[in-house]
């Protein structure tokens, strides 16, 4: 009787490490962003990866009056900055926002944000839960 259930106890510890990874885990990292003045604007930079395809439908932040995701492009001689309503996630890659393309606005900063600080904003997602994300002010790009 007790090398039965010490095989269905194996098996079933066998058959649990066959289990799908979760579905909707969501990471932000090496998120920064230069000092800027109140009233003023910031932009933030970060690293998104997800483990499922989703797709972050908006930032929010209590430091600005608006937050927008955009992305800049050069056109001719012109950098062009654009609005998007929303950035897609492929599984298992990276989305970088960084200088000169793809970028998170903070519009209308509420106090002015100095080296040193950590500034907090809040990723939106069409299926994973909210994600809180402290960013890093500084001078330099890490």
């Amino acid at each position: 009787m007790n090398r039965i259930l010490g095989s269905i106890l194996l098996i079933t510890i066998l058959l649990s490490g066959c289990a799908a990874p979760a579905t909707q885990g969501v990471e932000a990292r090496d998120g920064w962003m230069r000092p800027a003045a109140q009233g003023g604007n910031g932009a933030v930079y970060l690293v998104v990866r997800s483990a499922s395809a989703d797709e972050i439908t908006s930032v929010s932040s209590d430091v600005a009056e608006a937050v927008e995701m955009h992305q800049s492009t050069m056109s001719g001689d012109v950098m062009e900055m654009h609005p998007l309503h929303s950035v897609e996630l492929e599984a298992g890659k990276d989305v970088t926002f960084e200088p000169g393309g793809l970028h998170i606005m903070l519009i209308g900063l509420k106090q002015d944000i100095n080296p040193g600080d950590e500034t907090q904003i809040t990723l939106h997602f069409r299926n994973a839960p909210d994600l809180p994300v402290s960013v890093a002010v500084q001078e330099n790009q890490p």
